[in-house]
């Protein structure tokens, strides 16, 4: 009796065993197996959520085929307690596995809303935007410039514990609108220090924690120019009149200024490199301007007789070579520009009407654009008048 009682025992056991390793077996698949996700979806975790929180939201959503399967995982992986609060992209079809491993590995949020903080050549502006999921394009909630008042919804976004911060500096910058413009940013921290020298701070995005140091930031801009400068530097092309990297900074900085077109840069670049090479004197009206508001801010008007007939450091009318400083932040594309410039006969440029240029080679046919743009010009107030 005793021993058919055993054996009946030991037979359900070893069935019991059997089932508990299918089980087993076929958690484990479903666990690492492609998730049911149709469209990628922003997920938050809230702070102090449980893993069955977590694994119940991720089921109601489509994300998981179960619930009970995510959370023996996550034991069985050893990361049921490192959830990190925030939100986060899961992409179509993620496994489990996947999923635990965006929730856990590094605490940043990959989605949801962000505070945008751009600084311009002309404005400072902040936008909140939540990134949509499945097209992967930002939405804007919130937009107002540092000379407005916040709207009143920007304080919810603001007070969120996972909203995420993002600094975007233009191209073309000084480093006294940069410098302004972290020093008015509420959510940094810290005094920004001095002024930074002109043109070493890349203009660039940069991605912030709430509480960020503002000379820290700042450092961080001066590494990544000097880091851009030195690498670009190193792959320049033969001839250049610039006798080091700074020269060619100050050269990046006026191209900056002086063409918004991406496919004109390398032109422009040329023809103050010919001119150098002449040798002939700059002529840039920007440089001038610099030298009239030393960065702060934009000047607001034509240039006046006076001003252009005045002899400064950064007048390149009346002064030979560059100016001893850059007149801006120039961004990579136009470092790239002036230490590889097309190789072209042209002299002389100006506005064509569309946004681009006419370049030439001489005199006469420089005057004749020109004559050509005042045309535009006359043409483009007549336009605006007559809309007004």
């Amino acid at each position: 009796m005793i021993r058919h009682l055993f054996a009946n025992f030991l037979t359900l056991l070893i069935v019991g065993l059997i089932g508990l390793a299918i089980v087993i077996s076929s958690g484990k698949r479903n666990f690492y197996a492609e998730g049911p996700l149709e469209q990628a979806i922003c997920f938050r975790v809230a702070p102090g959520s449980t893993l069955r929180a977590v694994s119940s939201g991720l089921a109601q959503q489509d994300a998981i085929a179960s619930a009970q399967v995510f959370r023996i995982g996550a034991q069985y992986t050893e990361r049921a307690g490192n959830l990190r609060f925030g939100s986060y992209l899961i992409p179509e079809r993620s496994s489990m596995d996947e999923i635990m491993d965006l929730l856990t590995r590094g605490g940043a949020s990959t989605c949801g809303s962000e505070i945008h903080y751009r600084i311009g050549v002309t404005r400072i502006e902040t936008l909140v935007r939540e990134l949509d999921p499945a097209t992967q394009n930002f939405q804007v909630m919130v937009q107002f410039s540092s000379d407005e008042e916040p709207p009143e919804d920007y304080a919810s976004f603001a007070e969120q514990a996972d909203i995420q911060y993002r600094i975007t500096v233009a191209e073309g910058a000084t480093s006294w609108q940069i410098w302004e413009g972290l020093r008015l940013a509420e959510f940094l921290d810290g005094e920004p220090g001095d002024v930074p020298r002109e043109g070493w701070l890349a203009p660039d995005s940069y991605s912030v924690q709430r509480g960020a140091d503002r000379q820290a930031l700042l450092a961080e801009m001066e590494a990544r120019q000097e880091s851009i400068l030195a690498n670009l530097w190193e792959n320049r092309v033969d001839g250049l009149p610039y006798d080091s990297p700074e020269e060619a900074l100050i050269m990046a900085s006026i191209v900056e200024k002086e063409t918004g077109q991406a496919d004109e840069r390398r032109q422009v670049a040329s023809v103050f490199v010919n001119r150098l090479g002449i040798p002939m004197r700059l002529q840039t009206d920007p440089t001038v301007i610099y030298g009239i508001t030393q960065g702060q801010g934009t000047l607001g008007r034509g240039l006046r007789r006076s001003e252009l007939d005045a002899t400064t450091p950064y007048n390149t009318y009346r002064i030979d070579g560059m100016p001893p400083t850059p007149i801006a932040n120039p961004g990579r594309a136009a470092i790239a520009a002036a230490l590889n410039p097309d190789d072209t006969p042209y002299l002389y440029f100006v506005a064509d009407g569309t946004g681009g240029h006419t370049f030439t080679t001489n005199l006469a046919d420089h005057n004749r654009a020109v004559a050509r743009w005042r045309e535009i010009e006359a043409e483009m107030r007549e336009r605006q008048q007559a809309e007004d």
